[in-house]
């Protein structure tokens, strides 16, 4: 495989297409080797669009245990807006990919991850990777106590929810974004929200996809007649 062609092709067929057009996002695509944040089993479909098992066996897909899409890692980075100053929380590190980008813009970034073998994958291949101020720590999205650490201007969860977890909103500043994958399949949306003030929000909901539920967060039960 041609790396660097397959690279480029990932940007030119996939990504730019996906209204992606935010040139330092596609710079940064370009910059980042994904390559290195894929499992060697996996290695030749690091550029490819669909979502990469992290794990070995069916249950990290059902699990939700993938690398997401390159357009939409880079769709989710470009809406987000990040800015050199800002501090950011990840929900769901995986790899490490995610969080990569998220240091490459940011000033600091704070990730978690609820399996113990991703947290210390994603620490290796970030720290093989120079990128040093993000803090990958072993934790479950969906219920620790993030008040020593924020308020956050940025907050990504790199998988979907059925909604937006309002502890997590009270966690933005004022002026901050959350961006997440809200729904059920086979339909969920994107959700930008903005915080607008001490207790306002705003939400928007610009593209359409599917992303596995992250662990730990709940479902609601379906209704059946």
């Amino acid at each position: 495989m041609n790396v660097e062609q397959a690279r480029f092709n990932m940007i030119e067929q996939q990504i730019r297409p996906w209204d992606v057009l935010d040139s330092h996002v596609l710079d940064l695509l370009a910059a980042v080797r994904r390559e290195d944040f894929v499992p060697a089993a996996h290695r030749q479909l690091a550029f490819a669009d669909l979502q990469i098992p992290l794990k070995p066996g069916p249950q990290a897909v059902a699990l939700g245990q993938v690398m997401l899409e390159p357009r939409v890692e880079a769709r989710m980075l470009q809406d987000l807006r990040v800015g050199k100053h800002e501090k950011v929380l990840e929900v769901g590190t995986g790899s490490g990919f995610m969080a990569a980008l998220l240091g490459h813009r940011a000033q600091r970034v704070l990730t978690l991850e609820i399996d113990p073998a991703l947290a210390e994958t994603a620490h290796a291949n970030l720290q093989r990777a120079g990128v040093l101020n993000v803090e990958v720590r072993l934790a479950d999205g969906s219920s620790s106590d993030l008040s020593a650490d924020g308020p956050f201007d940025a907050i990504v969860l790199s998988g979907s929810v059925a909604q937006v977890p309002e502890h997590l909103l009270a966690q933005l500043k004022v002026g901050g974004r959350l961006m997440a994958i809200v729904g059920e399949e086979p339909m969920m949306r994107a959700s930008l929200v903005q915080r607008t003030g001490e207790n306002s929000w705003t939400e928007s909901q610009p593209w359409d996809i599917v992303a596995p539920r992250l662990i730990g967060f709940p479902t609601p039960p379906r209704f059946h007649f």
